[in-house]
């Protein structure tokens, strides 16, 4: 682990909307901030402008609930067409309140309305719509490496990180929902600790550890900063993209 880090917000970065290019939004961002590419950067990129240079996007007006929908938003005091959208992203509903739902995405994240979100989407058609996890992460951080190297020649790795709530715990982090180049998950069981003794559970979440220290100057309201630069890591272990970072439902005590 290195002694000193650097993380810094990539200036410039315009407002996305469906088909920028965000490789060349980050370049551009490196240049607005002075600074070139160097082998071994990690780029962490809020998901909201991955989804939306996906074109993400789901008018809910135009949205027709299903009963089920409409049965959950009564319970919910959710708009049905809302619930729908939800219901779509997800395999199944986990708990729900009056304003809450919590659901298992279908890619096994389980997070509140299925990570569908209002916030800092507006693309010009009012605030009906939402935006939409991108369809694979992990393709996308992996297509984003692949440009970024192609336009540079620099081996950088790329992480797409949103902010999630957490079971017992107060307050939304970063993590990582996607991640090309790096390690998402370091296995420490089998090495020593300081003393000799055999480590046999530990395991870092080293993708997320990265995506929560970007989100300090990424932020999460106004701050217009959806692209950070972390400079300094270094890792040996093989790469591993985020779909690493989900428990097995095997695993898990608690479902």
């Amino acid at each position: 682990m290195p002694a000193q880090l650097t993380i810094t917000g990539l200036a410039g970065i315009p407002l996305v909307q469906p088909g920028f290019d965000l490789a060349k939004l980050a370049i551009d961002g490196y240049a607005a901030s002075g600074l070139v590419p160097e082998d071994g950067d990690v780029l962490v990129m809020a998901q909201k402008i991955v989804s939306k240079a996906e074109g993400r996007m789901v008018d809910v007006a135009a949205v027709e609930p299903s009963s089920e929908a409409i049965a959950l938003g009564a319970e919910t005091e959710k708009d049905p067409r809302l619930i729908e959208v939800i219901l779509s992203e997800s395999h199944r509903i986990v708990r729900h309140r009056p304003n809450l739902v919590i659901a298992e995405h279908k890619l096994g994240f389980v997070m509140a309305n299925a990570g569908i979100d209002h916030s800092n989407v507006a693309p010009g058609g009012g605030d009906q719509f939402v935006l939409l996890l991108p369809e694979d992460p992990d393709a996308s951080a992996a297509q984003l490496r692949r440009k970024l190297r192609e336009l540079t020649g620099k081996a950088i790795a790329v992480i797409v990180s949103d902010s999630f709530g957490r079971p017992w715990r107060r307050g939304t982090v970063g993590i990582a929902i996607g991640a090309a180049g790096l390690p998402a998950v370091i296995d420490w069981r089998g090495l020593p600790d300081l003393f000799g003794r055999t480590l046999e559970v530990t395991e870092t979440g080293f993708a997320d550890e990265i995506a929560a220290a970007a989100s300090l100057v990424m932020g999460q309201a106004n701050e217009a900063m959806p692209i950070a630069l972390v400079r300094g890591l270094h890792w040996t272990a093989p790469e591993a993209d985020a779909a690493a970072l989900v428990r097995p439902p095997e695993h898990d005590l608690f479902r």
